[in-house]
């Protein structure tokens, strides 16, 4: 895949301002800097706490190149890791209107 991949780390709760910051760098860098044969620009914003409101209502809902995610200061455990995967897969399988397995964690 080549592509810019933009990340942008905040400390702080994610607001609209940081989502309209990346989609700005993100719109940037696709006119001004992305050559022929490059895939769009992908913009990530690491916050240390997401609103479940501003990802469905901002932006990112709509939005396939940018993505925000919570980040964690410490390491988690190898079963929250592995729980927190089968979530985030059951969480995909719903967005894109596929059955979910119950038997899933």
């Amino acid at each position: 895949m080549k592509c810019f991949v933009l990340i942008d780390l905040k400390t702080t709760k994610i607001s609209h301002q940081d989502i309209g910051q990346m989609d700005m760098y993100v719109r940037m860098y696709d006119e001004l800097k992305c050559t022929e044969g490059d895939n769009p620009t992908i913009g990530i914003l690491l916050c240390a706490e997401t609103s479940e409101d501003i990802a469905k209502y901002s932006i990112l809902n709509g939005s396939k190149q940018l993505f925000a995610s919570k980040y964690l200061t410490y390491l988690p455990s190898e079963e929250e890791l592995r729980s927190e995967i089968e979530f985030q897969k059951r969480l995909y399988l719903l967005q894109k209107g596929e059955k979910v397995n119950p038997t899933m964690a």
